[in-house]
Formats: C-alpha cells, sequence, structure tokens
C-alpha cells in the first residue's frame, strides 16, 4: 500500500511563500490521482486543490485560485503544492490524500480519498 509522507511547512509572514512536498512509497503513485486537504483549529478538512494521474486536470477551491498551484512529478513519486501570496486564513495542518484513479477525474472530497499523509503544519502570521 502507498505511503505518503509530506514536508515543506513551517512558519512564514503573510505575504510569503511555501513549497509543500508530499513524497511516496511506490511507483504506483503515477496511477493515483492526488489532492492536498487543510484543516484549521476547530474546522473540518477542507479540499485545498486536486490533480488527476496525468496532471492534465488540476481543479483548486476559489479561495486559493492564482496564489496556489498543484503539480506532479511521477518520476519522482511526489507531489507538490506552490503556496505564494500567504494569508494567515491559509494556516492549517495540510495533507496529501491519493485514490487509485486512471480517469480525468479529480475528487474534491475527503471521502473520495482512501491514503492520507501525516500532515505538515503551515503557520502564516506576521
Amino acid at each position: 500500500q502507498v505511503q505518503l509522507v509530506e514536508s515543506g511547512g513551517g512558519l512564514v509572514r503573510p505575504g510569503g511563500s511555501l513549497r509543500l512536498s508530499c513524497a511516496a512509497s511506490e511507483s504506483t503513485f503515477r496511477n493515483y490521482a492526488l489532492a492536498w486537504f487543510r484543516q484549521a483549529p476547530g474546522a473540518g478538512r477542507e479540499f485545498v486543490a486536486g490533480i488527476s494521474w496525468s496532471g492534465s486536470n488540476t481543479v483548486y477551491t476559489d479561495s486559493v485560485k492564482g496564489r496556489l498551484t498543484i503539480t506532479r512529478d511521477n518520476a519522482k513519486n511526489t507531489l507538490y503544492l506552490q503556496m505564494n501570496d500567504l494569508k494567515p486564513e491559509d494556516t492549517a495542518v495540510y495533507y496529501c490524500a491519493a485514490t487509485f484513479s486512471r480517469a480525468h477525474w479529480v475528487g474534491e472530497t475527503v471521502n473520495d480519498y482512501d491514503l492520507w499523509g501525516q500532515g505538515t503544519q503551515v503557520t502564516v502570521s506576521s
């Protein structure tokens, strides 16, 4: 079973940037649809961005469009989230998620994914 490990979180000032990474343990990663979710204290886990197995289809929640970019490198078994112009409301634990899919589809709910990483903390504060 594929295991996912996130990295790249930290403390950044408003307007700053971070790049999150999610490394997978197996090359079968290339057959999975992937996504980033986040969970702020006291809130539910929300969809941030998703990408199809080939990388040809990407989906973003409205609040991050134009600031966050999801990409994947199937040769390196790694998913990325480039985060620019960060805002305090982006503060959360960020999770990568995966589910087997060779379709153009990208899921946008927690129930669409069955593999999860342990999360990485992103804090945006001055």
